[in-house]
C-alpha cells in the first residue's frame, strides 16, 4: 500500500511536511520551520505528527528554512535515514541550519529579557547549535538530473525548480511489490526570466503530482519592469534623503537584488549611495552562489566574464559583526540596509525596523512573500501600529509592496506548468486556503478530475 500524508505546507504556506508510506518504509518529502504566531510556532515546531524514528529517509526540495528548518527537531527525536538533496541546497543547508540555531538563542535571549520586564516566564531556544551537527551528518548531495536511490524500491531524480540557487522538483519512481508509481513534488516552483538562476524544468508526466500553490490565486506584476521600477523606488527615497529598509531573505532575494543593483549603477540608473548587506547568512550564502556557477543562467554567466563578479561593487558593503550592524542605527540617510529575515519574523531586521519605521523619510520595501500573521505581513497590510519584540510602534515610513521578484510561480505560471505535463493525481500544497482552492477549482475546470486540496494531517491512499 503506497500513501500519503499532509503535516505541514498545507493550509499554510510554512514547515512543509508531506510523507510517504510504502508498505513498512516511510519517505518524508522536506521538514521545515512553520513561521507565525509565537506561541503556536513552538508548539507546532517541537511536535510532530509521526514518529520521526520510523521515517527512513528525507527528501530536501531546497534550502529555505520552512522547508529545513526543523530538521535538527526531525533528528532529535530519533531519525537517522539519509537526507537527500542537491549539492547547492547540501552547502546551503550548512549555513542556514547554524544559522537558524544562533538566531533562535539570539531572539529568544531578547525577548526573555522583555518578558522579564513583564514578570512572564523565559521561553526556550528551539533548538541549538549542538543540535545541528547530527543533522549535517545525515546529507547526502546529488547533482541535478542523474537518479539516485533513496530506499530499496524507490529512486529519486532532482531536476531544476528556478525558485532558489539548488531548488529541486524531486520526481520519484516507486515499486511497490511490481506496481510501478511515479510521483512529481515541485516543492517551490519558480518563474521563468528570474535573475541569475536557471528556469524551471518542466516534468512532462508524473501518476501523483503534488505543487505548490503560494500565488494560486494571484498573478506577478512583469518582471522585465523590476529593475526600473526599482530604480524609481530607490530614487524617491534618496530625494526625501531616508533609509530603504529591505527584509530579504538571505538565499536568492538577496543575491537578486544586490545583482539587479550592480546592473543599475553600471547604467547610472540610481545614485552612487551605501547599499548594506547587514547579515552574516547572506554573506555565507552569497559565497556558496560564487561556488555554484552550474545553477546559472546564461546572462549571470556572461555577466561574471565582464564583471568578475556579480555580486560585488563600489557602493556594495558587507556587515558580518552586530558591532558594525549597530552602527547603522546612528548613521544618516539615503542609504539602502537589506537584512533577514525576510519574513521579518527575526534577525538583525527587527532592530533595523524599530529604529527607522517611526520616520515619514524612509521607505520599508517588501520583496517577498509574507506569510499570514507575520510581521512582514503586516507592514505589507500597513497597519498603522506594529509589534516589534513584544512592544507597539507607529508605522509611518511608507511601505512599498514590491512583488516583481518573487521567486514563486504566479497562477498563470503554474497553470502553464501543469498544462504541459500529464497527471492522473494531483495534491495542492503550499498556500494560504484561498489560493490553493482558486489554483484547485481553475484546474477541476480545466477537465482534471481528481484534484484534491488536503487538509492538515490529511492521509490519501495512492
Amino acid at each position: 500500500m503506497i500513501k500519503i500524508s499532509f503535516h505541514g505546507g498545507v493550509e499554510g504556506v510554512t514547515g512543509s511536511r508531506h510523507l510517504l508510506s510504502v508498505n513498512d518504509k516511510q519517505v518524508l518529502l522536506d521538514c521545515g520551520l512553520f513561521q507565525g504566531r509565537r506561541g503556536e510556532y513552538y508548539e507546532r515546531n517541537l511536535t510532530f505528527a509521526f514518529d520521526p524514528a520510523r521515517v527512513n529517509a528525507l527528501v530536501v526540495s531546497h534550502a529555505h528554512i520552512d522547508h529545513i528548518g526543523d530538521v535538527p527537531n526531525l533528528v532529535k527525536k530519533g531519525f537517522k535515514g539519509e537526507i537527500h538533496c542537491t549539492l547547492a541546497t547540501a552547502d546551503l543547508t550548512a549555513i542556514m541550519l547554524n544559522d537558524s540555531a544562533r538566531v533562535n538563542q539570539a531572539d529568544v535571549t531578547f525577548v526573555n529579557k522583555i518578558r522579564a520586564k513583564h514578570g512572564e516566564p523565559a521561553l526556550p531556544p528551539l533548538y541549538e547549535l549542538k543540535d545541528v551537527a547530527p543533522a549535517l551528518a545525515l546529507l547526502q548531495g546529488h547533482s541535478l538530473n542523474h537518479p539516485f536511490d533513496i530506499l530499496p524500491g524507490i529512486r529519486g531524480i532532482f531536476r531544476v525548480a528556478g525558485h532558489i540557487l539548488g531548488s529541486a522538483i524531486t520526481v520519484l519512481d516507486i515499486d511497490d511489490n511490481g506496481r510501478k508509481i511515479s510521483l512529481c513534488y515541485t516543492g517551490d516552483l519558480g518563474r521563468e526570466n528570474l535573475p541569475i538562476i536557471r528556469d524551471p524544468f518542466q516534468v512532462t508526466a508524473a501518476d501523483v503530482l503534488l505543487i505548490e500553490s503560494t500565488y494560486g490565486n494571484r498573478l506577478h506584476s512583469d518582471i522585465r519592469q523590476a529593475a526600473d521600477k526599482l530604480a524609481d523606488i530607490v530614487n524617491k527615497t534618496v530625494k526625501r534623503g531616508g533609509k530603504l529598509i529591505v527584509p530579504v531573505f538571505a538565499l536568492e532575494r538577496t543575491q537578486e537584488l544586490v545583482h539587479t543593483l550592480h546592473l543599475l549603477r553600471m547604467a547610472n540608473k540610481i545614485p552612487s549611495i551605501p547599499i548594506y548587506v547587514d547579515s552574516p547568512l547572506a554573506i555565507d550564502a552569497t559565497d556558496i552562489f560564487r561556488a555554484h556557477p552550474e545553477c546559472f543562467d546564461e546572462e549571470t554567466i556572461e555577466l561574471m566574464r565582464r564583471t568578475e563578479d556579480p555580486f560585488g561593487f563600489r557602493e556594495l558593503h558587507y556587515i558580518r559583526t552586530a558591532e558594525d550592524s549597530r552602527k547603522l542605527n546612528d548613521m544618516e540617510g539615503p542609504m539602502m540596509i537589506l537584512s533577514c529575515s525576510g519574513m521579518a519574523e527575526f534577525g538583525r531586521i527587527l532592530h533595523h525596523l524599530r529604529n527607522n519605521i517611526e520616520n515619514p523619510r524612509n521607505t520599508v520595501l517588501i520583496v517577498g512573500y509574507q506569510a499570514e500573521n507575520t510581521l512582514g505581513r503586516k507592514l505589507a497590510e500597513h497597519r498603522k501600529e506594529v509589534p516589534i519584540f513584544g512592544e507597539k510602534y507607529k508605522l509611518n515610513a511608507e511601505v512599498v509592496v514590491f512583488d516583481e521578484f518573487s521567486g514563486h510561480a504566479d497562477q498563470r505560471d503554474l497553470l502553464k506548468w501543469v498544462a504541459h505535463g500529464k497527471w492522473k493525481k494531483i495534491f495542492i500544497v503550499h498556500g494560504e486556503k484561498e489560493a490553493a482552492a482558486a489554483f484547485a477549482g481553475i484546474l477541476k475546470a480545466q477537465g482534471y478530475a481528481d484534484v484534491n486540496v488536503p487538509k492538515m494531517g490529511e492521509s490519501f491512499i495512492l
